[in-house]
């Protein structure tokens, strides 16, 4: 029996509604924060990630409707705060910062990860920006491209000397992805902190790092180091004429350092995605963007769906690293 036509009508009225209900974001439905947002950020203010996330807390304050309160919890290279945040109520109202370091290299190097999983225990809210890598030299380093430091370091091996932050650090992996693609040894020092890293560059001491942009980058403009490549999968928008190691004839050496917001798992589909909308809304904004570059930082903003899977990548990239460089964190 076929139905009547105000009953066929009726369905297909029902149908189509239905149909535009599901094509109507979750974000655009009605999750809002009840209370403040807390954002912990597990390392010291004033450095990067501090930096950001206080600028876009402001943005999310005010898309959001209510405060958004960032709080610093140093500590253990990043795991404290990050586990802290991996044991709270999945409920949108507290977020962290996460880094390459707290959700891609944390789970290799640390006993136990650090305490937390950075794939099964957090819902990533959006990359926001990349800090890349420069490969610089001290003056008296006779290379001059990535290719002449390869064959310099093949040459005599283990007297090149490359600092890093530290034993596990961004910078280290770098050097060891490095050495790991060129088959090269070089003579790894563990320094505390980019400062002292920076003044033995200068100073002479120690002939070689992969140091972020905003270390160095002063000293490269004015000639006091050499930047011969950037360990990035696109050139450095503060020396666009720097090739990448890519480019420069070393394949595989991408070592961006990232920043990105995530919640704890479990989070509601709503919530997740009303963080979602208002992050990239914030990462649109022009005075965030030039907070980012005045910093150093390379604006990389990607949906939370997206950056999912890049993350995925990233621990397992860093994982083979860490164990065919036999890599220890202290």
């Amino acid at each position: 029996m076929k139905p009547a036509p105000t009953d066929r009508r009726r369905f297909l009225s029902l149908a189509a509604g239905a149909a535009a209900a599901a094509a109507v974001p979750a974000a655009a439905q009605t999750w809002s924060p009840g209370r403040p947002v807390s954002i912990v950020v597990p390392y010291p203010a004033g450095g990067p990630t501090d930096i950001l996330a206080r600028t876009v807390g402001a943005e999310l304050a005010k898309t959001l409707g209510q405060p958004v309160v960032v709080e610093n919890v140093p500590g253990g290279a990043g795991s404290i705060g990050t586990r802290r945040v991996a044991q709270a109520a999945a409920d949108g109202h507290v977020l962290v910062f996460g880094t390459n370091q707290t959700h891609a290299t944390n789970v290799s190097l640390l006993p136990q990860g650090g305490g937390y999983d950075p794939l099964k225990d957090f819902a990533p809210v959006a990359g926001l920006a990349d800090l890349q890598h420069l490969v610089v030299v001290a003056p008296e380093v006779p290379a001059r491209t990535a290719q002449e430091l390869v064959a310099l370091a093949r040459r005599d091996p283990g007297k090149l000397t490359a600092g890093s932050t530290g034993p596990g650090s961004a910078s280290h992996l770098a050097l060891e992805l490095f050495r790991v693609r060129t088959g090269t040894d070089l003579a790894h020092v563990p320094y505390k902190g980019s400062a002292p890293l920076l003044a033995d560059l200068l100073g002479g001491h120690v002939n070689l790092s992969f140091a972020t942009t905003p270390t160095v980058l002063p000293q490269v403009q004015s000639g006091k180091l050499r930047a011969i490549a950037v360990a990035s999968p696109n050139r450095s928008p503060y020396l666009p004429e720097l090739p990448t190691l890519a480019q420069a004839g070393v394949a595989g050496v991408e070592a961006d350092a990232w920043l990105a917001l995530f919640a704890p798992a479990g989070v509601p589909a709503p919530a997740l995605a009303r963080l979602r909308e208002a992050t990239m809304e914030a990462m649109r904004q022009p005075a965030v963007r030039e907070t980012l570059t005045r910093n150093g930082m390379t604006p990389n903003a990607r949906d939370g769906a997206a950056f999912a899977a890049f993350v995925r990548e990233d621990v397992s990239r860093w994982a083979e690293v860490v164990r065919v460089a036999n890599v220890k964190a202290e």
